[in-house]
């Protein structure tokens, strides 16, 4: 007997009733989700298909800003046997007269090449 008390006193406390309280938070979080949530999960997505996509030739950009060419890709993943790309593979690239060894996750872009196409 206490439900039905307690649950009609939270609806005169709410202006509206519960209804439109729900609604208008359910209304809220889908606004977030289609403006800010879904758009970077699907960007995310597509960087690291971009990403998983490198091969030797590429001209790539870091997350500090330094442009160079990939020479060299380790891939440090195994899976049945067979090498597997991941983000923590090692990339060597050429940048002027020096090569640096960067982790694949740290790519920002892909300047030019087959796959940025």
């Amino acid at each position: 007997m206490t439900v039905p008390i307690s649950a009609s006193l939270l609806a005169l406390q709410l202006p509206g009733g519960i209804a439109q309280a729900v609604f208008m938070y359910g209304a809220i979080f889908a606004i977030f989700y289609f403006v800010l949530i879904r758009p970077q999960q699907q960007q995310r997505k597509k960087h690291e298909a971009l990403i998983q996509q490198l091969k030797k030739g590429d001209e790539i950009v870091t997350t500090g800003g330094i442009v160079g060419e990939v020479v060299h890709i380790a891939q440090q993943g195994m899976k049945d046997g067979a090498s597997v790309a991941s983000m923590d593979d090692r990339i060597t690239i050429k940048s002027g007269d020096s090569r640096l060894i960067i982790v694949r996750s740290r790519v920002a872009q892909v300047a030019s090449g087959a796959t940025a196409a």
